[in-house]
């Protein structure tokens, strides 16, 4: 069976060319939406991948219908080809029901762990780079404010020594290692005896 998958990113657009070109090239059912391509939430998507069956071939009007990147593009198009179903795009060169069209498709997704890759071999050298000058990479060091008062407040709760450290650190929703860090960031004596 072929279904159809039209979306416009907002509700000024018009559905009314893809559903058109949809409906001429054979689609029995059409999920449509009107929604930001970038939206993680797109209900009739998800109502489309979950109602799917062996067999059935999704069309779409373009592949920047379907996927918010390009990743997201290729793990539908794997969770697409491990159920057994096609994917074909009126105005892009991607059919995955014949063997040109996987190898299109495949060679998409050689192109999104390239990309991967090549920001991972970036961003490693670049904190090389700072680190060389002297710079460290990460998270700046210091705490938030938030973390800031949390810390007074652990501090004057470890030195009354009336609650055992994993008594502060859940009354507190931080853990041990969270405490111990910010009584550090206090410049606190660690290690009184009856305190465990």
């Amino acid at each position: 069976m072929k279904i159809g998958y039209a979306r416009v990113s907002t509700k000024d657009q018009n559905l009314d060319l893809q559903l058109d070109a949809l409906t001429r090239s054979g689609c029995e059912k059409i999920y449509r939406e009107k929604i930001s391509g970038a939206s993680k939430e797109r209900p009739e998507l998800q109502k489309m991948l979950e109602n799917i069956r062996e067999g059935d071939v999704i069309v779409i009007w373009k592949l920047d219908r379907l996927g918010r990147s390009l990743r997201h593009l290729v793990e539908i198009v794997n969770d697409l080809m491990i159920k057994k179903v096609g994917l074909q795009s009126l105005n892009d060169p991607i059919d995955t029901t014949t063997p040109q069209g996987r190898l299109a498709f495949n060679i998409f997704g050689s192109l999104a762990e390239f990309e991967r890759e090549v920001i991972r071999e970036r961003t490693r050298a670049g904190l090389e780079a700072a680190r060389s000058r002297g710079r460290q990479g990460g998270r700046p060091k210091g705490l938030s404010d938030k973390a800031q008062q949390k810390a007074m407040v652990a501090e004057t709760l470890y030195k009354e020594q009336k609650l055992t450290v994993q008594q502060i650190a859940e009354q507190l929703h931080i853990s041990k290692a969270t405490l111990y860090s910010y009584l550090r960031s206090r410049n606190a004596t660690i290690g009184t005896p009856q305190i465990s």
